[in-house]
């Protein structure tokens, strides 16, 4: 029997500020059945198509991205803010609110011979998932599919990372913002 997954998020009204309704996952990861589940489905949606690595965004993509990783018997790629990694790395800024952001991987990561699938706990503006793409495919890896726990699709990110040419998989939507 199936578990509702939707039913173990728990809903914050007004964090981190009013009029945000924050859709929490540590509820969902501290139910062992639940977390277990979350990253069985995401792997299952990918199965079959090649996968050769997992990336993971930091930081909850890393708890989703290595179960996923594991559950595909892959190896797993950390998207990580700068300075953060040891070695030679490569980076992508991409537009925050106000002002930029650096994200890194490992330059010997991942390349030409490898099809990545990139997961994270939640889509929303896009932003970091549109720049985890363009960093992975600048190593030439193939990036054409992505999976999230949560798309909030009133926000818009799963439209804009699919206008990249990439497929989005979302275990659940939760409307609002």
């Amino acid at each position: 029997m199936a578990t509702d997954l939707k039913a173990l998020v728990r809903s914050i009204p007004d964090y981190p500020k009013p009029g945000i309704i924050f859709r929490d996952i540590t509820s969902l990861i501290e139910d062992s059945a639940g977390f277990s589940e979350s990253c069985e489905r995401l792997a299952a949606a990918h199965r079959g198509l090649g996968i050769t690595k997992v990336a993971g965004i930091e930081a909850r993509g890393f708890i989703f991205g290595a179960g996923v990783a594991i559950a595909l018997g892959v190896g797993f790629v950390p998207v990580r803010k700068a300075g953060k990694l040891p070695g030679e790395t490569i980076g992508q800024n991409y537009a925050l609110e106000y002002g930029v952001d650096t994200i890194e991987i490992h330059a010997d990561a991942v390349d030409e011979n490898d099809n990545v699938l990139l997961i994270d706990d939640l889509i929303a503006t896009g932003g970091t998932a549109i720049a985890a793409v363009s960093l992975l495919r600048r190593t030439r890896a193939r990036v054409e599919h992505t999976g999230f726990v949560i798309d909030l699709p009133d926000i818009g990110g799963a439209q804009k990372l699919r206008a990249h040419g990439v497929r989005v998989e979302a275990l659940m939507t939760f409307e609002g913002h």
